[in-house]
């Protein structure tokens, strides 16, 4: 396999996991975290490659060409369980954790080690997390299991105290811009509601993306491959724009428009989430732009702190009239009406609540 496992980044990382392998010290549990799309399952699946290539270039360095690796790659290696809920912010349910517990006992099919991988660990229900617990106090000395999370805060204490903890940080920015140079990027859908000729700010594809993924490297290659999900970020940020400059009774409508696509089926909750979520990452920008954490550059370059780079001329020109206070609040608001998205808070009044706390500008 090439260098670092064919990892971007988190080299200290694959160098601890591949002395593991060669001191023949490999731990029973591995507990992977960070935000999503910085790497959690990625390297897992490459450690379970080292753990199991028939021929590897050396102890701990698998050929990533093999069957074998290929399989594994794929998740479809019959020594490996990948366990997840339905879809990502379900519950992982204790019936999941029971299957594949029965099953662990077995010998391994092919390789030395029966390997399980539970993804997202952290929507487990609570009593899935004791199954687990359980599981982790009697695993046989052939299987190891491997655990992905946001937090080692949000799995229970007595499973992260067994489990050997990975912490991964997103990398530098630049760092991800420089690797997405090298891949063939999709044209980027530009705001339609702010002037963006008036600033010095004309980055690449390969520069959005990477502030947008905020240093994930996964995360990037998703928006990459998601037409979709970049059209539908310029519309919600464009909204922004709109609604700045809206009377109260037009940002009840809009707020009454929000929550009618929550009401109408499937995947609209979903959609209110990453509206939600989209106001956070605007609003943050606003605050460190007043703050000082994400200081205008004189050249295209911006601070690695700002995401919505597309959109200075209007985060700037919102933070010159804000408070810092004020931004704070705005940030803060945003989140906690995220928060209790999960609580079935009445979605209209909690966008209400929002919009109305927006300056309005003239």
């Amino acid at each position: 396999m090439t260098e670092n496992w064919n990892i971007l980044g988190h080299e200290w990382a694959v160098e601890m996991l591949m002395q593991h392998i060669a001191h023949d010290s490999v731990r029973h549990a591995y507990l992977f975290t960070g935000p999503p799309g910085v790497g959690r399952r990625t390297l897992a699946l490459r450690f379970t490659q080292a753990l199991t290539c028939p021929q590897p270039s050396a102890p701990g360095d698998p050929c990533g060409k093999c069957v074998t690796c290929q399989q594994i790659e794929r998740m479809q290696y019959a020594d490996l369980s990948v366990i997840q809920s339905e879809k990502e912010g379900g519950i992982l349910k204790v019936e999941q954790v029971r299957a594949v517990r029965h099953s662990l006992v077995l010998k391994p099919y092919q390789g030395r080690y029966r390997v399980v991988l539970f993804l997202r660990f952290q929507e487990a229900h609570p009593h899935a997390s004791n199954a687990l617990l359980k599981m982790l106090e009697e695993a046989p000395a052939h299987a190891i299991l491997m655990l992905t999370a946001n937090t080692a805060e949000q799995v229970f204490p007595t499973i992260s105290s067994r489990c050997e903890i990975m912490r991964l940080r997103p990398l530098r920015v630049e760092q991800v811009e420089a690797f997405l140079d090298r891949q063939e990027l999709p044209e980027i859908p530009k705001p339609e509601k702010i002037d963006s000729s008036s600033t010095s700010i004309t980055g690449t594809p390969a520069h959005l993306l990477a502030h947008l993924s905020g240093g994930r490297p996964g995360y990037a290659l998703r928006l990459m491959q998601d037409e979709k999900a970049l059209a539908f970020r310029v519309q919600r940020l464009d909204e922004i724009q709109t609604q700045l400059r809206c009377s109260r009774q037009e940002r009840f409508a809009y707020a009454e428009k929000l929550a009618a696509r929550k009401r109408g089926g499937e995947g609209n909750e979903t959609n209110l989430r990453e509206t939600f979520l989209l106001w956070l990452s605007f609003w943050r920008d606003v605050m460190l732009r007043k703050s000082g954490s994400a200081k205008p550059a004189k050249r295209p370059e911006i601070a690695a702190a700002l995401t919505n780079v597309d959109y200075a001329a209007a985060i700037d020109s919102l933070a010159a009239g804000l408070s810092l206070a004020r931004a704070h609040k705005l940030v803060s608001d945003t989140q906690t009406a995220i928060d209790r998205l999960d609580h079935n808070i009445n979605a209209r009044l909690l966008a209400e609540v929002l919009l109305l706390d927006w300056p309005r500008l003239t």
